[in-house]
């Protein structure tokens, strides 16, 4: 990070999302299609589902109908709003990327 912005560093910063423990949803994506997701989740008593921590990964094709909502949501709605939120309207969508889900709201929410 040394230098800062200006040098091409950055840093995200987040709230700690507790629902972590849940798993987390990566939506593997070509251009503007899902071509997969994986659900992270990690091992029990962690935080963490980055590979070789023992967390479990289930992968699911991009059309899995337990998260259609979500990824009709995110396909339609939301895509179109991402690289001009990011200042980057004028710039097409990376050829390879992920977006991860982490549940927030509280537990029962549809």
């Amino acid at each position: 990070l040394e230098g800062g912005k200006e040098a091409g560093g950055q840093l995200v910063d987040q709230r700690f999302c507790p629902r972590i423990v849940e798993g987390e949803l990566r939506y593997n994506c070509v251009c503007d299609s899902l071509v997969g997701i994986i659900h992270k989740k990690p091992k029990e008593g962690g935080i963490s589902a980055v590979g070789g921590t023992g967390s479990i990964y289930t992968y699911y094709g991009p059309d899995e109908a337990k998260f259609k909502n979500l990824t009709t949501n995110f396909l339609d709605r939301d895509l179109p709003k991402v690289m001009p939120a990011l200042g980057l309207a004028a710039e097409p969508i990376p050829l390879w990327w992920t977006t991860d889900f982490i549940l927030a709201s509280p537990e029962g929410t549809p």
